[in-house]
């Protein structure tokens, strides 16, 4: 039996503020640094081969927490643009209930949740600086649905993380709401449909057990 966690990165400064952040990169409030010790509290005894997270600092910082905490610093760590939150496009930065009030209710709910509606695009892609300036600009997206970043997130676990399941390495990924939410249809095969129900606390440690074919024995998932 392997393990898989998954733990979405503690309180960001823009979840505090009720924003849209995406591909913002912001750090963690204090209660977001309390829930990534916490986190780690409650894989006290769990050991990992492999830490997957993705370029943006508030998952990075809950990753190097959860490591310290467990004296685990050692362990390697991959840091990946596809494990990046789906990006927002013209939303990000700004409030949950203000776009709300200017689109209205259901529309928003479609752009937060749906598997394939879009988000206002921005007028053209970032550039890639910082992080990004070690990729192709054509990874640089100005909006995505959860279904398009699917398509990167994907691939990156079957690539990454499944290889190393498979050779009976537990694995740790830190990430983010959307990232683990489509990680969650794709080790679970959740319709379409049904992912718009998935929530994705923060800082709640998600375990998988698997056995040799990486079939979910068990799972904590739906335990409140």
């Amino acid at each position: 039996m392997v393990k898989l966690v998954m733990v979405r990165h503690g309180e960001s400064i823009a979840n505090a503020l009720n924003q849209y952040t995406g591909w913002n990169n912001v750090g963690l409030t204090q209660e977001g640094i309390v829930q990534a010790h916490v986190a780690a509290k409650k894989l006290q005894g769990f050991y990992f081969d492999h830490v997957h997270t993705s370029v943006l600092q508030r998952a990075i910082i809950t990753a190097y927490i959860i490591q310290d905490d467990l004296n685990l610093n050692y362990v390697p760590i991959t840091k990946s643009w596809r494990l990046n939150e789906r990006h927002y496009g013209a939303l990000r930065g700004q409030n949950k209930d203000a776009t709300r009030r200017e689109f209205g209710v259901e529309q928003v709910h479609q752009w937060r949740r749906s598997f394939y509606s879009v988000p206002p695009e921005l007028p053209q892609p970032d550039p890639n600086v910082g992080p990004y300036k070690y990729y192709e600009s054509s990874i640089m997206p100005v909006a995505e649905s959860l279904y398009e970043a699917y398509q990167r997130i994907i691939p990156y676990y079957v690539d990454n993380v499944a290889p190393k399941l498979l050779d009976n390495k537990n694995q740790l990924i830190v990430a983010h709401g959307s990232t683990i939410r489509a990680l969650i249809k794709y080790i679970e095969g959740i319709s379409d449909k049904d992912i718009d129900g998935v929530e994705v606390a923060n800082g709640k440690p998600l375990i998988y057990d698997f056995d040799e074919k990486l079939n979910i024995i068990s799972s904590n998932r739906t335990e409140k």
